[in-house]
């Protein structure tokens, strides 16, 4: 009897030969990678290395964005700044102007400062300022003013200086000459060369005759003077140096020097230097004292000779 009979463990039977219809699986091939009929075979891909830890990708530093940032609205807040500055300083040094010089409050004048202003203010004092007025009235004339002033102080402190011009416009010459003639009455006034040329008419022994003087413009002191140099009565010219005419007795009194008093009209501080032809207008210079801004005496106006 069979184990199977008897119940105990059977046995698998023995397997059959299968024959050729099951090849068993080929060994590697040698190492030199020939196969046993010495065909090529590829070669192997490389086993899988271990992993290699890769570093996180590097965030880019952001802090020069900042700083650029910061850099611009820093800039931004100076120039705003600096045209904040300049507007309030050109409308301090208007109204102190027109105050210390009693213009009028609507006095149209215009004010521009130099430089920038910021570092100007922190120094207490600006480099370079420059005033015009188009129309000023000094005494019976109107004119163009402009004023360059250097080292104007902020916080007190006299003036490093200031110097500037009055330009006569040909329309006021007129009023200005003939202010200035006394009694010989002038018609018109022009401009030739350097000279003034003021014609009018003058009574010579009873006779009215065209009169034509020319005049040589100056100043002094507080004074615009206009000194003749030449003189035509009639179709008679002469010279102020001729004596030789029998009408230079007669004739004399044109060729004194003509004085218009202006000082009275400006304040003490302020010096006339000079009285040009320019053109066509005639310029008057003139210069401030270095303590006009401390001093307040040298702001009321002066006095004419013989007041």
């Amino acid at each position: 009897m069979s184990g199977a009979e008897e119940g105990t463990h059977p046995t698998e039977p023995y397997p059959r030969d299968l024959g050729s219809e099951h090849p068993t699986v080929p060994l590697p091939p040698p190492a030199g990678g020939a196969t046993a009929s010495g065909a090529e075979l590829p070669p192997r891909p490389p086993l899988p290395s271990a992993p290699v830890a890769v570093p996180p990708p590097r965030r880019r530093a952001r802090w020069p964005w900042a700083l650029g940032i910061v850099v611009v609205v820093l800039a931004a807040l100076v120039v705003g700044g600096e045209f904040v500055a300049r507007a309030v300083v050109a409308q301090q040094i208007r109204s102190q102007v027109i105050t210390a010089l009693k213009l009028p409050a609507d006095q149209q004048m215009d004010v521009n400062v130099g430089g920038i202003v910021l570092p100007q203010l922190v120094a207490g004092r600006l480099d370079d300022v420059r005033l015009t007025a188009k129309s000023v009235a000094i005494g019976p004339i109107t004119s163009a003013v402009a004023v360059d002033a250097t080292g104007v102080p902020i916080r007190g402190g006299e003036l490093g200086s200031a110097r500037g011009t009055f330009r006569i416009t040909a329309d006021q010459l007129e009023n200005a000459i003939a202010a200035a003639a006394g009694s010989a009455p002038i018609d018109s006034v022009t401009l030739d060369g350097k000279d003034v040329k003021a014609t009018g008419s003058v009574k010579l022994f009873g006779a009215t005759v065209p009169l034509a003087l020319a005049l040589t413009p100056g100043a002094e002191g507080g004074d615009l003077t206009f000194t003749p140099t030449s003189a035509t009565v009639g179709a008679m010219r002469l010279d102020a140096s001729d004596t030789s005419s029998p009408f230079a007795g007669a004739l004399k009194p044109l060729f004194a020097t003509q004085k218009l008093c202006i000082a009275d009209r400006l304040p003490a501080g302020v010096h006339l230097s000079g009285l040009r032809v320019d053109g066509e207008a005639l310029v008057a210079t003139f210069s401030a004292d270095s303590a006009i801004t401390t001093d307040p005496k040298l702001l009321e106006n002066g006095t004419c000779q013989g007041q």
